[in-house]
């Protein structure tokens, strides 16, 4: 049963045009998740995260990317989480970091979005433009199955999960 709260305030705006909503959802394997979303009426912004309802142990989880079938599994990653995939993104928690659920494919697609939206911000840095469309290809194979990726989920809330029989969880 999702609450919705309107005439919030927006920490970006400072209008009283933001509505709260939170959504309970059960996730297999994982357990009931709240689901908060902040949206600005006024100025757009958006904030979205997960907060399990119950508390968990500190977690690290890896997934070994090996065909197109892998992009099918269930990623849950909390705002506190930190996302690794060796020699391409780390991506730390902070004020600007979402929690959200995907799979495999769509974490990629989020990775490779941030990757292009940086191109356009190094164009006046030919090695940084050339490294940046070197690992846009290689997320474009990971995603097309043809190229092997490691993911990595290390939260210290252990609100993350990576659901998958291959998925291999360890503590933190």
């Amino acid at each position: 049963m999702a609450t919705e709260l309107k005439g919030q305030l927006c920490p970006a705006c400072g209008e009283n045009k933001s509505i709260l909503r939170e959504d309970e959802v059960d996730i297999p394997h994982f357990g009931k998740v709240y689901v908060l979303t902040l949206e600005c009426e006024a100025c757009g912004y958006k904030k979205s995260d997960l907060e399990p309802a119950e508390e968990k142990e500190p977690c690290r989880f890896t997934f070994e990317l090996e065909s197109d079938v892998d992009l099918n599994v269930k990623v849950v990653k909390s705002g506190e989480a930190t996302l690794k995939i060796p020699h391409i993104i780390t991506i730390e928690p902070g004020v600007a970091s979402d929690g959200y659920i995907t799979n495999i494919e769509g974490l990629l697609e989020k990775v490779k979005k941030m990757i292009e939206s940086s191109v356009d911000a190094e164009e006046d840095d030919d090695d940084a433009v050339k490294k940046s469309k070197n690992l846009i290809k290689k997320l474009n194979r990971a995603l097309a199955g043809q190229e092997k990726l490691k993911i990595i989920i290390e939260d210290p809330t252990g609100h993350s999960a990576i659901i998958s029989d291959k998925a291999v969880k360890s503590k933190l």
